[in-house]
């Protein structure tokens, strides 16, 4: 499950049974990316905070499936295994096609992203996110303008940038502490973007 200590849900008190509360799934279910915080509940109620804001709140304008997408992405480019199977099936189910996720998965996985069912919009995002992720430094103003020429806005590459951030730090959160599928239930999120309060995976 983790190279460190973790509590299981049923030995868990205070403060970190009250967060296991509010981000468990069916059966008690506690995706061991949170339960790696378990010896620090204040990292993991920091974590999922900005986990629901970034990719699962109603103030996003960007279709969530391309968001799931991006994160499986930029996953992939980390070699992050656990989070690629936790949020392909995210992406797979708000997608609702399954072809296309099938098709999707597979340009991630060969490394060839130019090969993925996309418009040249989302493709552009894609490309953002990778450069993002592999070279962060060599990002440049220009990059901004090619994503406005794309045709997004200046609130949705926000979006893309917090996405592409936020996974980069959740890969290094599970490569670092050795964070296994081992016992999660894969593919649950918290769903509801209408409560950003409601954290339970579904």
């Amino acid at each position: 499950m983790s190279w460190i200590r973790t509590v299981p849900y049923e030995d868990a008190t205070g403060k970190l049974k009250r967060l296991y509360d509010r981000v468990k799934g069916p059966d008690d279910n506690v995706d061991n990316i949170m339960m790696a915080h378990s010896l620090r509940p204040h990292s993991m109620e920091g974590h999922m905070a900005v986990y629901k804001y970034v990719l699962h709140h109603t103030g996003n304008t960007l279709p969530k499936w391309y968001l799931e997408c991006i994160g499986t992405y930029v996953s992939s480019l980390n070699a992050c295994n656990y989070c690629v199977e936790h949020h392909f099936q995210g992406m797979r189910r708000l997608l609702d096609d399954e072809p296309r996720s099938t098709a999707l998965r597979a340009a991630i996985e060969a490394g060839d992203i130019t090969s993925a069912p996309l418009d040249g919009r989302e493709m552009a995002g894609m490309e953002y996110a990778r450069k993002l992720t592999v070279a962060p430094a060599t990002v440049r103003e220009a990059d901004m303008t090619a994503l406005r020429d794309a045709g997004f806005d200046d609130g949705e590459i926000l979006e893309i940038n917090q996405v592409s951030a936020y996974f980069s730090y959740a890969n290094r959160t599970v490569l670092g502490l050795g964070v296994s599928t081992q016992g999660d239930v894969i593919g649950l999120s918290p769903n509801n973007s209408e409560n950003p309060d409601d954290w339970s995976h579904r």
